[in-house]
């Protein structure tokens, strides 16, 4: 008779951890750099129709790396989310810790239970009102949370881009077309490339406009903030 095949809970959630970063690193990076119009979000993304930034609520965006299609039904559910809590209670009560813990949750439960992680790392970004201040985090492909101060990174090559970034950013109130300039020299830097507006999605949430504050910059948009003096 054969011996059942047996593998220790610490070698399962190795394994486990070893898969999802693999497919994680497969993919490619996005940063999130507070700025003094507000958070700006930029991914290294050649695709014109799938994106991997998006608006989640008037003042909250969500960046998803890894596996497109795991990240984008974690969108859809975030979306779906916040529509029923500002639909049920207030706008207002709508907030990017909120939603950051019930991805947290889902994310958490399915590495723990289910056979396959998700390939995915997500950013849920929320700008600050008047005298609040910014939000920014990060949840990893095991439910873990994390509140980022300044800037986050999440796919690709991850690790340099915090580096290079950490070493050259000064405070939130750089301007736009200076966090932009960094955002794209560090990816560049990582890259081995110079990345052109149109394989970039950038977006950004500016806290001067009112209402919903997510808006995309287009290619010609970047050209200028990137090339002007």
């Amino acid at each position: 008779m054969a011996l059942p095949y047996y593998v220790s809970p610490e070698q399962m959630m190795a394994d486990k951890a070893e898969y999802a970063k693999k497919g994680i690193a497969k993919g490619r990076s996005i940063v999130t750099m507070e700025c003094a119009d507000g958070v700006l979000l930029v991914a290294d993304n050649p695709s014109a129709s799938l994106h991997k930034i998006s608006e989640m609520y008037d003042r909250i965006a969500f960046a998803g790396a890894g596996k497109y299609n795991e990240f984008e039904m974690l969108r859809k559910a975030g979306i779906r989310h916040a529509d029923l809590k500002g639909y049920t209670y207030s706008r207002e009560d709508v907030a990017a810790k909120s939603l950051a813990n019930a991805y947290s949750q889902t994310i958490g439960s399915i590495f723990s239970a289910d056979p396959k992680p998700l390939e995915v790392e997500l950013l849920v970004v929320e700008v600050g009102q008047a005298e609040k201040p910014n939000e920014l985090y990060r949840i990893s492909f095991d439910g873990s949370i994390i509140d980022e101060r300044g800037v986050a990174v999440i796919g690709g090559k991850s690790e340099a881009l915090m580096t290079f970034l950490k070493s050259r950013w000064t405070s939130a109130s750089i301007s736009l077309r200076e966090a932009l300039r960094l955002s794209v020299d560090a990816l560049d830097t990582v890259t081995n490339q110079k990345l052109g507006p149109e394989v970039l999605e950038v977006a950004v949430l500016d806290r001067t406009r009112p209402g919903r504050t997510f808006r995309r910059l287009a290619p010609g948009e970047l050209r200028v903030l990137l090339n002007s003096p």
